[in-house]
């Protein structure tokens, strides 16, 4: 267990300088703009395409991989969906930025980060695919599920123009496709490119965990939402469960991409799902307020989960 403490420690410590450094600067919320930019066009991107590019290309085509992973996240999304809009009675847009509350994990700030210090270079290429995939699937997801709610006055045709645009523009989803390119053709990258790639690869990390440490401060907590219990259960319990045990029933993959699954899957609600609710106008307060108390008890569950990991409590396969 010390040796998951000193792990999280440093990643951790990281969001609480971001968190303290804005509460003693007070700059206000535009002052993050160009820190994000960077971490979302460069950093982010360096990062995923030196993965992608290093890899083999048939590890890169484990479709069935990425299939059971989606397919698990959107279990645990349907089923949130269903209970906050019959059940608790929510509208339909409120009770899509709850099911994304419950099961849209901050994969991309600290999914990679995370991962690679805990399991190394072995968890680049699950993580790179999770991230892309997923990101791309909630890309298309919320303006769908928004556009039927109504929030989204656009005719659909344009809708759906708009999605498949940022989808395809987007950075991580472009820096992937050419790291599939590269490793696919096997060219050779220059040296001075590359050198480049990896010092913007390593700053992606510290800056992102700071940026969310910031955004966090920025954000105070107002009132805890009553849907927050069993939000937080499932985004932090239920979806890596669901994952691992889809992953197992799957088929056989290697214990590193099972375990980084896993990790990625029980990471807390991303700070998108507040994005989206400022998009739509819908559920803002209690979604700021889920991103800041899920983040805040994954400093227990995440060393928890790795000890069940690194304490060979977790077998990497449920029916081998």
């Amino acid at each position: 267990m010390a040796e998951i403490v000193a792990l999280l420690l440093p990643f951790f410590g990281l969001i609480l300088i971001g968190y303290l450094a804005a509460r003693v600067t007070k700059q206000p919320a535009e002052a993050l703009g160009w820190m994000n930019t960077f971490i979302i066009y460069a950093a982010l991107p360096a990062l995923f395409f030196k993965l992608v590019s290093r890899t083999p290309i048939e590890d890169l085509a484990r479709l069935d991989f990425i299939v059971a992973d989606i397919a698990a996240t959107y279990s645990v999304f349907l089923v949130l969906f269903l209970v906050s809009y019959f059940l608790r009675r929510a509208s339909f847009g409120d009770s899509t930025i709850q099911a994304f509350g419950g099961s849209y994990g901050n994969i991309g700030y600290m999914g990679p980060g995370l991962a690679l210090l805990a399991f190394g270079e072995a968890a680049a290429v699950p993580v790179a695919l999770i991230v892309c995939l997923e990101n791309a699937t909630h890309f298309i997801v919320a303006p769908a599920m928004m556009a039927i709610a109504g929030g989204d006055k656009r005719p659909p045709l344009q809708v759906a123009a708009e999605v498949l645009r940022k989808v395809a523009l987007h950075p991580f989803i472009v820096s992937t496709a050419l790291g599939f390119v590269v490793a696919a053709s096997g060219i050779t990258v220059p040296v001075a490119a590359q050198r480049l790639v990896d010092y913007l690869a390593q700053a992606a990390a510290p800056c992102a965990l700071f940026a969310m440490g910031v955004t966090l401060a920025l954000r105070p907590l107002k009132r805890v939402p009553v849907e927050i219990g069993y939000l937080a259960v499932a985004k932090l319990i239920v979806l890596p469960s669901v994952v691992y045990v889809a992953l197992s029933l799957a088929g056989n993959f290697d214990p590193v991409w099972v375990y980084s699954a896993v990790l990625l899957a029980g990471l807390p609600t991303a700070t998108n799902v507040f994005v989206i609710s400022q998009q739509y106008g819908l559920w803002q307060e209690r979604a700021s307020a889920t991103v800041l108390i899920t983040t805040a008890l994954s400093v227990l569950t995440l060393p928890l989960l790795l000890y069940l990991i690194t304490a060979g409590i977790l077998p990497p396969d449920l029916f081998p």
